[in-house]
Order: structure tokens, then sequence, then C-alpha cells
């Protein structure tokens, strides 16, 4: 055999052995390399979170249904309320009026809560407040609290889905129980709400307030019913509350509690509160209640109520002892008989105790209340009554309880009115800019003229203008002088769009602004 054959045949087969070998080793790293990458990337992922499952969106539930069913049949019902006025201080003869019958007044506790934020405005100055309503009849007959529109200048009402503002006139109100009825000229037949019986509704049962708390429009709160014929201090005769957990806030004052059934069975109208707003506790007046009111205030402007002219005990001063002492179980102890009443020319006196009428015993100062004041002022009842422990009985002729309670109800007070808009163009006091004004204010150079009073009701306040405003263009032509605005004034016909261009002054950097105010004249 040739040596050098085997020789090169054995270099062959160990360069082929080599080549297998580093074949093999670079598939083997390769694999360790790979396992180590894998591994590593899953670590991360399981150190990041471990065992954890991706969130999936599900399909869109409609939960609560009968809430959102609710809140839209009633809501085009509910309405805006603002009201502006004129702060006159109150005279002597008013603080003569507050009401004497049950303590402190609510409009002086709970009721003023809802509209005053901060010191009193100064005499003279326009304040306004919010206040919310529900629309009951489809010629634009509203009902809401007396409290929200009493001795406004102006009132004007939002509806929803409607960018227009109404001016609203009070039809009547009634103080006893805190309601009112406003009325607005509407070209369309609006939606009313559905009135239910409160005397169905239970302590327990779900009820939604709607209404425009703190002017937010169309808020609706869910709660239930807390109590019934709920007395809060301060109240009149004839307010005998449901109370309510579903949140009552500044400006919902007058909107409509509403039951599961879409029905309006309580006008909110107050809240117990150490801070102003909402703490759990809210107030409506029973439906039954406000239909009564309602009825009487469209046909007559008022309500008339029955009374024999006495004031008695309450039933929380009227304790087991104290009638005994008068020699009997239950009845009303009087307290005084106002001079020249009914009560006073059939003989009653302070110190008796009515015990019946009409042969229906009387155990609480409702029952009496309640009887009469259904009565037709006129008629006559038979009270039974019972003086030195001798049981007596006398007739008396049922008189208006306004006639003889009017100084305690303040019905003498002059009614609140939204009357008509003023019979004017623009409806506001003008000053001229001056040179010394320009420098004070930051304004250079001197131009336009100064908005110093807007008159209410008036196209004026209509459009937005404020005091302050400084109006430096009408129509796009400039104004330099309270000239130019006259002579404005007197080419504009009525039904013609005006546009106003002023400067109005920015909290936030105290200078001026350029803001543009359109409308068409009245």
């Amino acid at each position: 055999m040739n040596p050098r054959l085997d020789d090169l045949m054995g270099r062959l087969r160990r360069q082929k052995f080599l080549s297998l070998a580093l074949v093999i080793f670079t598939l083997a790293l390769g694999i360790v390399v790979g396992t180590l990458i894998t591994y590593g990337v899953k670590a991360r992922d399981q150190v990041v979170a471990p065992g954890a499952t991706p969130l999936a969106i599900p399909t869109p539930a409609q939960l609560s249904s009968a809430f959102v069913q609710i809140a839209n049949s009633v809501s085009p019902s509910v309405v805006n309320i603002n009201t502006s006025a004129t702060v006159r201080p109150p005279t002597a003869r008013r603080r003569q009026q507050q009401p004497r019958e049950r303590g402190q007044d609510p409009f002086e506790d709970f009721f003023d809560r809802f509209f005053e934020f901060g010191p009193a405005p100064r005499e003279g100055l326009r304040q306004r407040s919010l206040g919310s309503g529900v629309i009951v009849d489809k010629n634009g007959y509203i009902l809401t609290n007396r409290h929200v529109v009493e001795q406004a200048d102006r009132i004007q009402v939002k509806i929803m889905g409607d960018p227009e503002r109404y001016d609203a006139k009070v039809i009547g109100s009634d103080v006893e129980t805190d309601l009112a009825v406003l009325k607005i000229e509407v070209k369309k037949d609006l939606i009313p709400a559905k009135i239910g019986n409160s005397d169905g509704i239970r302590v327990g049962d779900w009820v939604l307030a709607i209404g425009s708390p703190f002017g937010l429009e169309e808020t609706v709160t869910a709660g239930i019913i807390s109590a019934k014929s709920r007395d809060i201090p301060g109240a009149r005769q004839f307010q005998h509350f449901l109370q309510t957990d579903a949140a009552i806030n500044p400006g919902n004052s007058g909107g409509p509690l509403v039951n599961m059934a879409g029905e309006v069975i309580g006008v909110n109208t107050a809240i117990i509160t150490q801070r102003g707003t909402y703490e759990g506790v809210g107030f409506a007046l029973p439906s039954n209640q406000a239909v009564y009111v309602y009825n009487q205030l469209i046909k007559t402007g008022h309500v008339s109520r029955g009374s024999i002219g006495v004031e008695f005990q309450q039933e929380s001063e009227q304790t087991p002892a104290l009638l005994r002492t008068f020699g009997v179980d239950h009845g009303i102890v009087i307290n005084s008989v106002r001079p020249d009443s009914p009560a006073a020319k059939a003989g009653l006196k302070s110190g008796d105790v009515i015990v019946a009428v009409n042969g229906a015993p009387i155990k609480t100062g409702n029952d009496l209340v309640s009887i009469i004041s259904e009565t037709p002022v006129g008629s006559q009842v038979k009270i039974q009554y019972v003086r030195n422990g001798k049981k007596q009985d006398t007739t008396v002729t049922v008189a208006e309880r306004s006639e003889l309670f009017g100084d305690i109800l303040g019905e003498a007070e002059e009614r609140p009115s939204g009357g008509e808009p003023e019979d004017v163009k623009f409806g506001m006091t003008l000053q001229q800019v001056t040179p010394e004004m320009a420098s004070r204010l930051g304004l250079e150079p001197a131009r336009g003229v100064a908005v110093a009073e807007i008159d209410p009701g008036s196209f004026a306040e209509d459009i937005g203008l404020q005091r302050g405003d400084i109006i430096t263009e009408i129509q796009q032509k400039p104004v330099n002088s309270v000239d130019d605005v006259r002579r404005a004034q007197r080419d504009m016909k009525s039904g013609e769009d005006i546009v106003f261009k002023v400067l109005r002054r920015d909290p936030r950097t105290r200078g001026y602004s350029p803001l543009f105010l359109a409308g068409t004249l009245p």
C-alpha cells in the first residue's frame, strides 16, 4: 500500500471528524442560547404579573333600567327657574309678621340656606336665585315653591332641550304650604308630569329627586322614603312632609320627588343641614296637599281655608298629665282665642278643651285643623268642649283663616309677581368712558361707554350685558359716546337682530377681553 495515500486518507478522515464535531457543537450552542433567551423572556413576563389573565370589555348591560326609564320620562317636565330681585331691607312690619305658631321661621332656617351664599348683598344690588319646578299642564302651568319666586322682580323658566328662557308670571302662591303656580307662554304643547297619590307611598319605597342643584340642570338623585307626615321645626301648620335621603341641594327647591311609577308624589322643599348643603335629610310636600293648593290657586289665585280663631297647645307640649288636670283623656287645649273671632263669639275661652267637632273626636291639633280648614267659609260646625270638668256644646260659624291670622301668616304682604317685560329697547344706564376712567381701568386709549346699571327684564339683561361692560361697537359701528348708543337705539326696529361688541374684565388676568353679545329686539 502506498504510504502517501494512507496519510492523505487519514488527514481527510480527521478533517471530516472535526467538521462534524464543529457542526454538532454549533447546534448544541444554539439550542442552549435559545433556551436561555426563551427562559429569560418567560421569566420577565412572570415577574411582572405572574398568573395574570387579560381583561375583556363586556357587552353593554342595562343596569337599574327602572331608574333610567323614570328619569327619561319625567325629566322633560322638570324646569329650571331663574329669578332676580333687588335687595331691599325688611320693614318693621314684615319683621313683626314672622310666624309665631310653630317656632322659628323656616325661611330663615331651611329655605334661605338654599339661596344665600356668603354675606348678604347690599341694599339696591341685584340678587339672583335658582330653583326648580315641574310642568303640570301642557298649557304652561308650573308648580314650584313659593320661596323660589318670592319677591322676585323677574322670573325666567328654561325647559329641557329648549335654549330659550321664558318669562313667567305668578298665578298665585300659598304661604302656608310654600307653594306657587307659574305660567309661561309657549307656542307648543308642553309635557306635563304625571301626578301620583302620596297616600300610597310607604316608608322604604324608592324615589327619585329631579331638579337643578347649584344650577346643574336635569340632575337626578335616588333614595328612599325615610318617614311620612314629618313635622320639622319652623314648619307651618299645613306642612307635614315626606322625608327622604335622596340628595336635595340648593336649586332643587320646587322640583319633583318621583315614585317608581314615574309619578310626582312630592315637591322638594327643605333640608336640615349645618352647612347649607345636603346631609342626608330632605323634605318634600306630599303631592295630595300640592294638588289641593294648586286647584285653588288656578281657580281663585289664593287658597281659602276655614278657621274659628283659636290657638292651641302643640302635641309635644300636651302630655297625658296635662289632659288629666283638665279632666279629659283626649282633646286640644285652647291657649288663646282671637278677639272678635267666631270662637270668641261662640263663647269659647282659653283653657277650654275641644274634644269633638261635628261628633268626630279630636285627639291632635291636626284633627282639629283638618276638619275646620276644609269646612266652607260661612258654614257652621258643632263644637264639643270641656270647661271645669264639664262637657258643653256650642255652634261656631267658620271664617276665612287668612283674615283671622293674617298678621301671623304674612298674607298681608304684597304677593310676588313676575310681571311682564318692560317696554324698553335696550334698558341700561350708560356712562361715558373718560380719559381718567380709562387710565384707572387700564383701557388705552379711552373708548366706548361703560354700563352702569341694567334694568330688570330689559333687552340688555336678556342678551347678557353686565354692569362694568364697556360697549365699543353696535352693529359693527364704533361707539364713542352715549349719543352713539342713543342713535343706534333710535334707528333699530322691533324684531331686528342687534349685536354689541363689548370689553369685559377677566377676573383671572384683571384685564379686558372682547366679547360679542346679540339678540332680537323685542
